[in-house]
């Protein structure tokens, strides 16, 4: 069975940072294409940043330059740096695969940036 479990979020002032992690089992994290999903209050989710089995990264334009995913194979975990904070990066945070099916998805991590 597959879990994916999301930690690190909380209450930043904006221009802060925060480190997400996503710790997987059931599945190996480097051989699949994930990634980072955000849904704030009202919106649909989106993807912010995602991960290649290869190694390639990409980023949405709100996050670019200031959001870095990576990943531990020894942990089989993945991670979002979060670096110069805005109000409007406040959501939920989720990781999953970047292509549907989708994995069930876990509870998430509320990450607040205050103005």
């Amino acid at each position: 069975q597959v879990q994916l479990v999301e930690s690190g979020g909380g209450l930043v002032q904006a221009g802060g940072s925060l480190r997400l992690s996503c710790a997987a089992s059931g599945i190996t994290v480097r051989l699949r294409a994930m990634g980072w999903y955000r849904q704030a209050p009202g919106k649909q989710r989106e993807l912010v940043a995602h991960i290649t089995s290869g190694g390639s990264t990409n980023y949405a334009d709100s996050v670019k330059g200031r959001f870095t995913i990576s990943r531990d194979n020894t942990k089989n975990t993945m991670y979002l740096q979060m670096n110069s904070l805005k109000p409007e990066d406040t959501a939920v945070y989720y990781c999953n695969d970047k292509f549907p099916p989708y994995f069930s998805w876990g509870p998430g991590t509320q990450v607040t940036v205050s103005s």
